[in-house]
């Protein structure tokens, strides 16, 4: 098996409910999508970054590894897309005793069902319409995915908590009818947490729109927090 990567690295994670934390990023190559405020886009391309055998890949990884690491984020471009190689370098990891942590718009629920054995934290990045994620004629098909990720990584019993990106551009009625959809499958309990992420550096979303959204996710899940990326602040990777 082959896996293509775009770069490993050892940082504080940045964002959601773990972060602080001392990870190693073990970042794929390859992403099919286009959200308009991707911080990554170097590695997007599935071309990016260096191919390896799998074993040799593991022996980076494990080059890479410093003492104390909390986790090994598994992260892009986009993760599934490389599903059976992110599967059997996860499954690598836990045989340190090392958690695992997957980082993904979830857009493909069987590559989902794949890699989610090995997967010990679950991201599942639900994108609004406005993030350009995808044309508007596919939007539909790829929630669909991403919510039944969700149902999958309870039924699981893994930690679990929902990202949602926002901007200047996300507007409040889509945010809402995405907000009740994903409370349709998960209860308060079955969460870890629910982070709204505001964009850094282009169409960043002001107070008031943070409020509002803040105020459309408390009814239904009263830990939402509004988040911003910390490693932004801190000027690190």
């Amino acid at each position: 098996m082959k896996v293509r990567l775009y770069e490993i690295f050892t940082s504080l994670e940045g964002e959601g409910t773990l972060c602080g934390t001392k990870t190693l990023f073990v970042r794929l190559a390859g992403c099919p999508f286009t959200c308009f405020y991707c911080d990554t886009k170097e590695a997007l391309p599935l071309e990016s970054g260096q191919e390896y055998d799998l074993q040799d890949a593991c022996k980076l990884i494990d080059k890479h590894l410093q003492g104390n690491t909390y986790k090994v984020n598994f992260t892009g471009g986009e993760p599934l897309t490389q599903h059976e190689a992110t599967a059997a370098l996860a499954k690598h990891i836990q045989s340190k005793n090392i958690p695992t942590y997957l980082e993904s718009s979830c857009f493909d629920a069987k590559k989902f069902a794949h890699v989610l054995p090995y997967i010990d934290y679950v991201k599942i990045e639900l994108k609004t319409p406005d993030s350009k994620f995808v044309d508007a004629g596919h939007y539909s098909t790829l929630l669909e995915n991403a919510l039944h990720c969700l149902g999958l990584a309870i039924a699981s019993k893994k930690p679990t908590y929902i990202k949602m990106v926002v901007s200047s551009k996300t507007e409040l009625k889509q945010f809402e009818d995405l907000v009740a959809k994903i409370f349709k499958i998960a209860k308060p309990k079955d969460l870890k947490g629910f982070i709204i992420q505001p964009t850094h550096g282009t169409s960043e979303p002001n107070l008031q729109q943070l409020f509002s959204l803040y105020d459309a996710v408390y009814p239904h899940y009263g830990d939402v927090r509004v988040v911003p990326q910390l490693h932004k602040l801190m000027g690190a990777p």
